[in-house]
């Protein structure tokens, strides 16, 4: 069966919600959202919708150039499901983003969390409870408590998670475009040096 590596990035962006979480959980990168590739060209997760208000959260698409962003301290955790069960995660999120509109952030379901009071609340997510949603179909990434109970943490000591990355979420981004560019300008001169190569046969042909 095919696999497919999933990334998972935890964060502290030290803002007044995540201080009070890390206050409560005594745990700190209380914030996950998920991704499909290692360069995170899509990132989501349940979360503020403009960086500069805090209460207006719901389903995002997080811009990991943001200065909010660049500047977290982050974990990045790799893990690898079956290829149709990653298909499956990203369709639910897929279906979640075409009716982003109607969903909103569970600041009550936050507050039950912390109380140990189940209250689940129709379209309405917190980021840890986000993802355990969207992976609640996976033979292999459940947890034995409801999505609501579910933590960042939770999350990153599940069995198979394998850390990747930790530091500045800006330095990791960085590293990956220069990466990127490496691999870009070997495969250009790679190409060149066969072109060349190539050439000098068919000219040795020609003059034969």
């Amino acid at each position: 069966m095919q696999e497919k590596t999933i990334y998972f990035v935890f964060t502290n962006t030290g803002t007044y919600l995540s201080r009070l979480i890390n206050l409560y959980t005594r745990q700190s990168l209380n914030h996950v959202s998920i991704a499909f590739d290692e360069r995170l060209r899509e990132v989501y997760s349940f979360g503020r919708k403009k960086p500069n208000n805090p209460f207006i959260g719901g389903f995002v698409c997080e811009d990991i150039h943001s200065t909010f962003l660049q500047n977290a301290n982050c974990a990045i955790y790799a893990y690898k499901l079956k290829q149709d069960e990653c298909d499956n995660v990203i369709m639910h999120i897929k279906e979640i983003e075409a009716k982003q509109n109607m969903y909103k952030y569970n600041f009550i379901g936050l507050i039950g969390f912390m109380l140990q009071i189940e209250i689940n609340r129709k379209n309405a997510l917190f980021c840890s409870q986000f993802v355990a949603t969207v992976l609640s179909n996976t033979d292999s990434f459940r947890f034995p408590k409801p999505e609501c109970f579910v933590t960042p943490s939770d999350i990153r000591n599940h069995a198979g998670m394998n850390l990747v990355y930790h530091g500045r979420l800006g330095d990791y981004v960085n590293d990956r475009q220069v990466e990127s560019k490496l691999v870009t300008y070997t495969q250009i001169k790679q190409r060149k040096s066969f072109i060349i190569v190539l050439t000098k046969k068919v000219k040795r042909l020609v003059i034969r």
